[in-house]
């Protein structure tokens, strides 16, 4: 792979291209829309690869590169080739879906083809068709190829750029911005130049400086107005795309729910009444969508099982808009507050188990230290499972397990209260071991905390059941 921007040098001379004057050089730029989803429960991580005709066989010139989880992809690769007006030059365009486990085209997903002249597309300057699959069958897919002829300036210019105080768009985590350039065409419409890559939880991101010629950003005009554009897409998504860690499958849970129903199946069994208190941050709220303190964030209050909890939050997503930030300090106080309530009286009643499901680095870890230093004098524990794959980092300092958390003015936590789990280490266990590894600490936590305090076990005649339930 890292040697394909030579490819199409070293294939010249398979391909007979040295033999004859070449009239001019021109860029291709590739497209496609409506890429049917093979595997039901992701998107195709598309990529396009460029083939040329000599004597017969079909020879590999280059390849764009993979773009993840798309169904209608802009790829800013630009395919750069000889045009020689007296040649019939006859290109190949095939398109893949290449997981992330593979760099070649060796057992991924063959999605379609489209065959034609170098002619056709210079003579048209943007030829669109429909993919064939394979037996030549017409798929729903398009492509679309536009030519440009370069105007001989062989020029590079070196770029970079950096942006500072970007708006988070994010659910749990902060934005992760990519910058996309465009290069505005004579008819008005945008050529897409230059993808960076991207950032990830930063709303000051710098990104790597990289090399373009002048013919592939402006076409040699130094005048030529181009359009740079920033993309602060939610690490969570939009719910209703299948690419969104909230995306709710007909048949298959999603990682929240996995982690929900995992440990919530076993907090259950401990709790009387069966009635959780549910909170939801981090998201605009109807009907004027705006983001409010914990108590009218929350979202659901005493739902009568863990089934209800479910129901409630795949209700509620389509009704909520994703935002930020993730302050995660007054939901560990508001639980703090009910455990406060417990500790005066001085009896083993009730313990409090918050169960924080996030997907990135919080952006309150000062208050967050400082909330979970007091709680760690209260009859509760705190269980967060990253979901996805961000820097956990912050999590893990959280933990403690490495260390002593202390507050920012330097109070050491009076006893370990938080257990972390990243969600991909059990992506594929069962929901039995992640309960097991979250809900490991939970027992000696408990007993730590009423040792401590010098307070023994009742038994259930110690107390009237119906009007002092347990709380997990």
């Amino acid at each position: 792979v890292s040697s394909m921007s030579n490819i199409y040098e070293s294939a010249e001379a398979t391909l007979g291209l040295c033999n004859s004057s070449c009239l001019t050089k021109v860029e291709l730029r590739v497209a496609c829309r409506g890429i049917s989803d093979r595997d039901a429960l992701s998107k195709p991580d598309p990529c396009v690869v460029l083939k040329m005709q000599s004597h017969g066989q079909w020879f590999e010139v280059d390849r764009t590169e993979v773009i993840r989880s798309s169904i209608n992809p802009v790829f800013s690769k630009v395919f750069l080739v000889d045009f020689y007006f007296e040649e019939v030059q006859r290109l190949r365009y095939e398109l893949h879906d290449i997981s992330s486990a593979h760099n070649g085209l060796r057992d991924t997903d063959f999605l379609g083809a489209m065959e034609c002249t170098l002619g056709q597309i210079v003579s048209q300057r943007k030829l669109s068709k429909a993919l064939l699959k394979q037996g030549n069958t017409t798929s729903k897919s398009s492509i679309t190829v536009t030519s440009e002829e370069l105007s001989g300036n062989d020029d590079y210019v070196e770029l970079s750029f950096s942006a500072r105080k970007l708006d988070d768009k994010d659910f749990f985590s902060k934005s992760d911005p990519f910058l996309e350039i465009f290069r505005i065409n004579d008819d008005g419409s945008g050529s897409l130049v230059h993808r960076t890559e991207t950032v990830m939880n930063d709303l000051s991101p710098v990104w790597k400086s990289f090399k373009v010629s002048l013919n592939t950003l402006c076409s040699g005009d130094h005048d030529r107005q181009l359009k740079v554009a920033i993309d602060f897409t939610a690490s969570n998504g939009d719910p209703g795309n299948s690419c969104s860690l909230h995306y709710i499958h007909p048949y298959q849970p999603n990682e929240y729910l996995k982690a929900l129903v995992a440990v919530g199946e076993i907090c259950q069994d401990y709790d009387s009444d069966k009635m959780f208190p549910v909170f939801g941050f981090g998201a605009q709220i109807p009907p004027d969508f705006k983001v409010r303190d914990i108590q009218s964030k929350r979202i659901w209050r005493c739902l009568g099982s863990i089934q209800g909890v479910v129901e409630a939050y795949q209700a509620c997503l389509p009704k909520i808009q994703l935002y930020g930030p993730t302050n995660i300090a007054p939901i560990i106080q508001k639980v703090a507050s009910s455990a406060s309530e417990e500790m005066h009286t001085m009896e083993a009643m009730e313990y409090f188990i918050l169960l924080i499901l996030t997907d990135g680095v919080i952006t309150d870890m000062a208050d967050t230290r400082e909330a979970i230093v007091h709680a760690s004098h209260l009859p509760m524990s705190v269980i967060i499972v990253g979901v996805g794959n961000a820097d956990f980092s912050d999590m893990q300092m959280l933990d403690g397990d490495d260390g002593i958390l202390r507050s920012p003015k330097g109070e050491p936590v009076l006893r370990d209260i938080v257990q972390f789990v990243p969600f991909k280490d059990f992506k594929h266990a069962s929901p039995a071991a992640l309960a097991k590894s979250v809900l490991a600490e939970v027992p000696n936590q408990v007993v730590d905390y009423y040792n401590a305090k010098g307070i023994h076990p009742k038994c259930l005649s110690d107390y009237d059941e119906s009007t002092r339930p347990f709380s997990p």
